[in-house]
């Protein structure tokens, strides 16, 4: 088994590091050379990658690889290796037997805080969100096409050491908005790298939401994160009339509640199942302001 992960950044790094920890070897790309030294220190061997072109020493890695894990956003044009491999994948990855995808619960878009699942119809509002369709629907495309199993993993808000609330509390950018009746789900950096492992072992083959179990006010999770910092949360400020980016704005624009009952019922247990005991991990542990000091 040989993993490469295109897009080694805050959730591709974790992935990486897990396999790595379990004696498998990863390549994992990179925009900058100067992140050479923190994917060298996960484990994961870096490669440069722009996403225009394959250089000669990725494609040297590419041979082997068994498992492929794309972690690269689209963009206007699409998915990068979707054309870069112009429906011909195994021309790149002679070995590949698996894919995961890894998407965003946006695409399900705005369902006034009702639940949604694997099953439920995407409406995504935003272009973001119109894009990570665009794209799961040309990897599902390609994956049929080749007989390669896939994995869509619709990932909620990523967060985990160096990405949470005590930082946030710590530089003075965390703000309390408050809309009514507005939740989100969220997800543990480390469970993403655990159920995509947990994935890779099955060969799994569809789509699946990776999220905690409890979708949550944003307000109530800066305010946990204060109480556990021993500190006054900042105060609510209401959401309508708040000084807020165009992007900001728009993820407030989608409500909903991201059920996770798929991964479960194939027996994935999540390290945190919810912010309340996430934050308490990190804090007791001390790595909150610290992003490659995973539990692996």
């Amino acid at each position: 088994m040989k993993v490469a992960i295109f897009g080694a950044g805050y959730s591709g790094t974790a992935i990486g590091a897990l396999f790595a920890a379990q004696g498998i070897p990863v390549v994992g790309t990179t925009r900058s050379a100067s992140r050479f030294g923190q994917l060298t220190e996960a484990g994961i061997s870096p490669v440069v990658f722009d996403g225009a072109m394959i250089g000669d020493h990725l494609l040297e890695h590419m041979k082997d690889v068994t498992h492929l894990v794309q972690s690269i956003a689209p963009g206007r044009d699409g998915d990068p290796l979707i054309r870069l491999f112009d429906n011909e994948p195994k021309r790149f990855l002679p070995r590949l037997q698996w894919i995961a995808y890894l998407s965003t619960v946006g695409v399900y878009g705005d369902h006034k805080g009702a639940w949604v699942d694997e099953d439920t119809a995407c409406r995504p509002v935003s272009d973001r969100s119109v894009e990570r369709v665009e794209a799961e629907q040309a990897w599902q495309t390609l994956a049929a096409g080749q007989r390669i199993p896939l994995s869509v993993l619709r990932l909620s808000g990523i967060y985990g050491p160096g990405r949470n609330g005590f930082v946030n509390l710590a530089n003075g950018t965390a703000r309390r908005l408050v809309k009514k009746d507005q939740v989100f789900n969220r997800i543990r950096v480390e469970d993403i790298a655990t159920a995509t492992a947990f994935l890779a072992q099955r060969l799994y083959d569809g789509i699946i939401n990776v999220t905690d179990d409890e979708p949550a006010p944003p307000q109530d999770v800066v305010a946990e994160a204060a109480r556990l910092m021993g500190i006054e949360p900042p105060p609510e400020q209401d959401f309508e009339s708040a000084e807020l980016s165009p992007m900001a704005r728009s993820f407030y624009g989608e409500n909903k509640r991201v059920s996770n009952a798929r991964l479960k019922a194939m027996g994935f247990k999540f390290t945190h199942p919810n912010y309340r005991q996430s934050l308490a991990d990190m804090w007791a542990k001390k790595n909150w302001n610290k992003p490659q000091q995973t539990a692996f």
